[in-house]
């Protein structure tokens, strides 16, 4: 059977990323260009700026990609591109990208959901075996999705107000690390002790729903009271009880999902799933009480936004001649 190349192009937030996959589950190459260091001073990302970053950087990650993978785009068999969701200045400048390509070589040209392509990340690690649920903790999403197949999604909970990864870099600012505040908060967690006992919103309510905002604001009403009575502030243990009262909840809710769902596999996804804390609570916990149930974390390469996640979800698209049409545009509030 012919192998089936898949051009992908992923420019949602602040990584310009191009990636040639092979039938869905072969990464052949993964270019990414983070522009990690021109928001830093900022303390998040500026639209504007990674919009113009995508545009310097585009051609030259895609023609890094094709190089890499040792292929043309005579091998090609479609081009695929993050519609959304995720800022929509950017998205713009990947699928007007993939739409130019498409049209100049005469490729079948697919829309992604950015969400989804986060889920089908573990198809590069492991073949998905249905019925799953995804645990999607990112920047700007918190939900778990119930799929039945592999073209079927149900949101079954979802955050309320603040995404986790939103809350890690809020209180980042707090602590005062650099952003992306959640890579350092979980280093600085494995130094500290949950001495602050933060809130757990919402994980004794009947829902799959989560919510961040109470627990972000009794941060950084704790960092300013001690402030005021000049206390001694241990940061360590700021971040410890944070990180502690964030995947309590998210564990948690998740087990109790997947307990009530029946799956096959359990599969985190999204940028925080290279949180290292949340990484092994999860897999303790779905060892002790779901044995039964396949644990799918992809490597941390594959956590952040990428293009070879949305290649290995266009590729479910491929098989079905499920195509976009000229007329696709960046859609920033897109859901599953």
């Amino acid at each position: 059977m012919e192998k089936k190349r898949i051009l992908a192009i992923e420019t949602s937030c602040d990584e310009t990323s191009a990636a040639v996959i092979e039938d869905g589950h072969t990464i052949l190459s993964n270019i990414v260009a983070s522009q990690i260091k021109s928001h830093q001073r900022f303390g998040g990302v500026v639209p504007e700026i990674a919009s113009r970053h995508h545009v310097e950087q585009i051609t030259l990650i895609i023609e890094d990609a094709l190089k890499e993978a040792g292929v043309s785009y005579d091998d090609l068999d479609a081009v695929a591109v993050t519609e959304g969701p995720g800022l929509v200045g950017a998205l713009l400048i990947g699928v007007n990208a993939a739409k130019a390509i498409a049209f100049a070589h005469d490729l079948p040209l697919i829309a992604v959901n950015h969400i989804k392509g986060h889920i089908f990340a573990n198809q590069l690690v492991s073949t998905l075996s249905f019925p799953i649920l995804s645990l999607v903790v990112s920047g700007g999403h918190t939900e778990l999705i119930y799929m039945e197949s592999e073209d079927s999604y149900e949101i079954i909970g979802e955050t309320r107000d603040d995404a986790a990864g939103e809350a890690y870099d809020k209180i980042g600012r707090v602590l005062g690390v650099p952003y992306p505040g959640g890579k350092h908060i979980d280093q600085m967690a494995h130094e500290g002790k949950d001495t602050y006992h933060f809130p757990r919103a919402m994980i004794k309510d009947d829902t799959f729903d989560f919510s961040f905002s109470g627990l972000k604001s009794s941060f950084i009403n704790t960092v300013h009271n001690a402030k005021q009575k000049d206390e001694e502030i241990h940061l360590n243990d700021l971040a410890a009880s944070f990180q502690a009262a964030v995947i309590d909840v998210l564990v948690s809710k998740t087990i109790r999902a997947a307990k009530g769902k029946k799956v096959k596999q359990l599969v985190l996804a999204g940028g925080v799933a290279a949180n290292k804390g949340l990484r092994t609570a999860l897999q303790a916990a779905v060892s002790e009480e779901l044995p039964e149930v396949e644990m799918l974390i992809p490597p941390l390469e594959l956590c952040g936004d990428n293009a070879a996640m949305i290649g290995a979800a266009a590729y479910i698209q491929l098989k079905n001649n499920n195509f976009a049409t000229y007329a696709l545009n960046g859609r920033p509030g897109l859901t599953v």
